[in-house]
């Protein structure tokens, strides 16, 4: 196989918070969506942050939290709840480190 063939452009993926406590707070699952891969740049920082920096690793991931069109969930001053938040960012780190 070439390594030619395994290059794609990224696409957006469905992430979908459906635990207990998500559905007894909201009565639904939460979707939002992210690329299924980054630049290495990007993936080298969000590596790096995991090991040391809670709170720069979220910083990075507020940047990969979608919508279903690809704009950020998170701008122009919007904030998720915390324990949203933290969801949303586990689910992007398990999705990144697959």
């Amino acid at each position: 196989m070439e390594l030619n063939q395994l290059a794609t452009k990224p696409q957006l993926v469905k992430i979908v918070l459906d635990d207990k406590e998500i559905l007894d707070q909201y009565k639904e699952p939460v979707e939002f969506w992210c690329y299924d891969r980054q630049p290495i740049a990007k993936f080298v920082k969000f590596a790096v942050a995991g090991q040391d920096n809670f709170e720069e690793l979220i910083t990075l991931c507020e940047d990969l939290i979608l919508d279903k069109d690809g704009k950020k969930v998170l701008e122009d001053g919007k904030v998720l709840p915390a324990q949203m938040l933290m969801k949303a960012v586990n689910k992007v780190v398990e999705i990144l480190g697959k």
